[in-house]
């Protein structure tokens, strides 16, 4: 079971969904989770938790289960293995986090020197989003910023980010810190690749080597 976290709303994730699942032989649940500003922090991560434990209840072992999220969603699924893992409850096989939004600070060189190459975020709309999601929460809370958190014992990652997105350093800083705890990180930085490419499979051959990628990566990790 490969459980999906977007950054936004499922229907617009379904294809991205579809072929991650495909390609990793497995079926997909994606997370309609409560959205800020009406629903801030902490509510996508209690029901991402939610939602996990309850594959956990319905049967499916923790070691055939993946995560994968992008972007915000991305930045969630780190926050959900920390959440879990301090909780107590057993962990997934594997993770695979695509352009990761892992530090709400914004402190990454690349929101600077890259915001006029990306072609989708830009540093203004990220405070907007981060504020929103924040509530009265600290940006630098571990569960709102993995990046700033315990990373210890968590599970094997894969890391996908492109050289034109203002978040690049969010994965090469996160991957960094998961590997000097002793996590298990795969980082690709695809040349010339905007926010979370992959999903653009269906038209671009980069994104179609992703999912192949992320595939394999899920299939390895779960024995499937």
């Amino acid at each position: 079971m490969a459980v999906g976290i977007p950054g936004g709303s499922p229907a617009l994730h379904r294809d991205l969904a579809h072929r991650i699942a495909r390609a990793s032989g497995m079926s997909a649940l994606v997370i309609d989770y409560r959205l800020a500003p009406e629903y801030p922090f902490p509510a996508a991560l209690e029901d991402a938790a939610f939602a996990y434990r309850w594959l956990l209840e319905q049967g499916y072992a923790p070691g055939k289960i993946a995560l994968a999220g992008d972007s915000a969603g991305g930045g969630l699924s780190a926050a959900l293995l920390i959440y879990l893992r301090d909780a107590g409850d057993p962990l997934p096989a594997a993770a695979a986090l695509l352009s990761p939004w892992t530090d709400l600070c914004m402190t990454g060189k690349s929101i600077n020197f890259l915001e006029n190459q990306d072609p989708q975020l830009t540093r203004r709309g990220l405070q907007e989003m981060a504020n929103a999601y924040r509530g009265t929460h600290t940006a630098n809370e571990p569960l709102i910023s993995p990046l700033y958190g315990d990373l210890h014992g968590l599970p094997p990652l894969l890391i996908l980010a492109g050289t034109r997105e203002i978040l690049l350093d969010d994965s090469v800083r996160f991957a960094d810190r998961a590997g000097k705890t002793g996590v298990d990180v795969t980082l690709q930085i695809r040349e010339n690749m905007g926010h979370v490419w992959p999903a653009f499979a269906m038209v671009l051959p980069e994104g179609k080597q992703a999912i192949k990628l992320i595939g394999t990566f899920i299939k390895r990790h779960t024995g499937l």
